[in-house]
């Protein structure tokens, strides 16, 4: 396979699908994972914190109403497959004193935690500065 990339596990959280979706200052790095060849997950909770998102948006008159609608069309047909998974409550609680997270940062961490032991290779995509230095250190690398 010299030459070749090996195919990518990521699970993506909120800010990274975000990121993908609006511009910012990390966009240019999450369109390089969203072009890798492989599986890149989507939790019901990342799905639902980016559709908050871009609905306050849309409330708010923040941007464009057809540029809303191009992100949520985007959000519904880009790379992602759904996963409907949850994580153990023993491992929420061991990460919990481990790492200091945010709530929603700590279910996305143990949620991945649990995925890696199905695909070891697994990164867990964040540009939450606190989640993604828990995520280094429990291995999900980047």
């Amino acid at each position: 396979m010299i030459g070749k990339e090996k195919p990518a596990v990521i699970y993506w959280d909120a800010s990274a699908i975000l990121s993908a979706l609006l511009k910012d200052e990390h966009s240019q790095d999450t369109q390089k994972w969203a072009n890798r060849s492989g599986y890149h997950f989507l939790s019901s909770l990342a799905y639902s914190e980016v559709v908050a998102v871009l609905s306050r948006i849309r409330r708010g008159g923040d941007m464009a109403e057809i540029l809303v609608d191009a992100a949520m069309e985007v959000l519904e047909t880009g790379p992602w497959r759904r996963l409907n998974v949850l994580p153990q409550w023993d491992r929420l609680k061991d990460l919990s004193e481990k790492w200091p997270l945010r709530g929603a940062d700590l279910w996305h961490l143990s949620t991945a935690k649990g995925l890696q032991e199905q695909f070891p290779e697994l990164h867990l995509l964040t540009y939450d500065r606190q989640l993604k230095t828990a995520a280094l250190g429990e291995g999900l690398s980047f």
